[in-house]
């Protein structure tokens, strides 16, 4: 059975999109555009980060309960945000397709059940993928994963509102 705080960052995922999508559609365009120095992510970027993170995540989440390990690929984040042009993409859509895609790996999160997320893995590459320091000679379980996907998300939302903030401080310029 599942219990409440089994459940909370899963049910914190769900109400930080909803309420974040809320915020981000206020944000003027040329805002979510403003870099705070030439080469660092924009708003809109950071977002197009975060739809790559949740791509790369869901599927993780999917397969891990067919595997025997928690050993996934990594990508160049980098690469995929400049490949994908979130930079010259509609702000609108770009939030959107975020909300939608973190609502739905919500979903999945929920779905899973919990001796499958709490099932210890000897083998992973946490300690290369998670944003959190991983010990590659500790175990790891899916539910570590999970968890570090959300404050992987919570600390570049807060990157965006500092961008925005920034970007609305009388003469700020990059």
């Amino acid at each position: 059975m599942t219990t409440t705080a089994d459940t909370d960052y899963i049910r914190d995922l769900a109400t930080t999109a909803d309420e974040t999508a809320a915020w981000l559609n206020t944000v003027p365009d040329a805002v979510a555009r403003w870099r705070p120095k030439p080469g660092a992510w924009s708003a809109i970027e950071i977002i197009g980060h975060l739809i790559d993170s949740a791509a790369n995540n869901h599927t993780r989440f999917v397969r891990a309960p067919g595997q025997d390990d928690l050993v996934f690929p990594g990508y160049a984040q980098n690469e995929w945000v400049r490949l994908q042009e979130y930079a010259m993409a509609p702000w609108n859509e770009v939030v959107t397709l975020w909300h939608a895609y973190n609502r739905h790996i919500a979903r999945v999160m929920a779905a899973v059940p919990l001796d499958v997320r709490y099932r210890k893995h000897d083998r992973h590459n946490l300690d290369q993928l998670g944003w959190q320091p991983y010990s590659a000679d500790e175990p790891a379980t899916l539910d570590d994963l999970m968890r570090d996907y959300v404050l992987h998300l919570k600390h570049h939302l807060t990157q965006i509102r500092d961008r925005v903030r920034d970007a609305q401080t009388p003469g700020a310029s990059a």
